[in-house]
């Protein structure tokens, strides 16, 4: 099974696998297995099951280490394009002084910690992340003063430690596109919740209304697999209205925004879409003239973007708050 490959070979010609390019395509099997469970016999069910778990294994483990290179740039690279989309959550989720709040997906704790402001010194908030390293870096970034407020901890998403009903608020900041099955991270989100609560979430929008996806198409020509073709499914209209609808949570509010991702050179644009982000572990892989290849056509994508050295380019963010059912 092409899943199962776990390493890369790059060079001048099309990659023979890839360790990061397993990633969303296995989601977009899943549902159809599990549909089709019922009418096979128990050994060949069983034998499905492992298999399916295999995988969402590797796309746990492919997810962590990719983070785990871009946890280096990230915050340079992604912070100011991404404050759109963390300012309209935080609004959404009003946060009120003494509130218990789960930050999942937490990155380098930009959002994390505005929420350890938010809720005061009578509130308390938790930041997981997949990532190691990314934890590392938001718990260096944390200043003394939030520290009794505000912990940090490694921790897949679609498997919380905390008993029912612990949480008033759930945030969610463009983590549910990477995850293996988005709908059990929202029904976790859901049962760690209390009555009354509410989760907010954010996600990329439309893959064209967002000029860098290219990324992906260009990537995925290097490799065997296709890198994240589920990346923005959750963006198409009501798509993630839908999945909260299926984890128990009923959507409350919902807006889209769109922006435009400010880049000062062709360096930075390409540093951001490639280092920074949900490929980096296919670009840690890639060789010199596999790199140089990947961000020529990148450029040649983003040309009717560029202004002078400057590259404009537009995005969408859904953001979205539902409450417990």
């Amino acid at each position: 099974m092409k899943a199962m490959h776990s390493f890369v070979r790059v060079g001048a010609n099309r990659s023979q696998s890839l360790f990061y390019g397993e990633d969303l395509q296995i989601r977009s099997r899943t549902k159809a297995r599990f549909h089709v469970l019922k009418f096979m016999s128990h050994d060949t069910r069983d034998r499905c099951h492992a298999a399916l778990n295999l995988e969402a294994r590797l796309q746990r483990r492919v997810q962590r280490y990719g983070w785990d290179l871009a946890a280096r740039s990230y915050d340079t690279l992604w912070q100011a394009q991404l404050a759109p989309a963390q300012h309209a959550l935080l609004t959404l989720a009003a946060l009120r002084p003494g509130d218990a709040v789960l930050d999942v997906a937490c990155g380098t704790g930009h959002l994390t910690r505005a929420a350890a402001h938010a809720v005061g010194d009578g509130g308390r908030v938790a930041g997981v992340d997949l990532s190691g390293q990314v934890v590392a870096a938001a718990l260096q970034r944390t200043p003394p003063e939030l520290a009794p407020r505000l912990s940090l901890l490694r921790m897949d998403g679609e498997s919380l430690a905390w008993p029912d009903a612990h949480f008033d608020v759930v945030l969610c900041a463009l983590g549910l596109m990477v995850m293996p099955d988005p709908v059990q991270a929202l029904r976790e989100m859901q049962r760690v919740l209390r009555p009354g609560g509410r989760v907010v979430l954010a996600v990329w929008g439309q893959r064209a209304r967002c000029g860098w996806s290219v990324v992906f198409a260009i990537v995925d020509a290097e490799v065997a697999s296709e890198v994240c073709p589920l990346f923005f499914g959750l963006g198409q209209q009501q798509a993630l209205a839908r999945a909260c609808d299926d984890a128990g949570l009923a959507a409350v509010a919902e807006q889209r925004l769109s922006v435009v991702l400010d880049y000062a050179s062709a360096r930075e644009a390409c540093d951001a879409a490639f280092e920074g982000g949900p490929v980096a572990m296919a670009w840690s892989r890639f060789d010199a003239p596999t790199r140089a290849r990947v961000q020529d056509r990148y450029l040649q994508a983003l040309a009717g973007w560029r202004h002078g050295a400057d590259y404009r380019v537009p995005a969408e963010f859904v953001v979205l708050a539902a409450a417990r059912r």
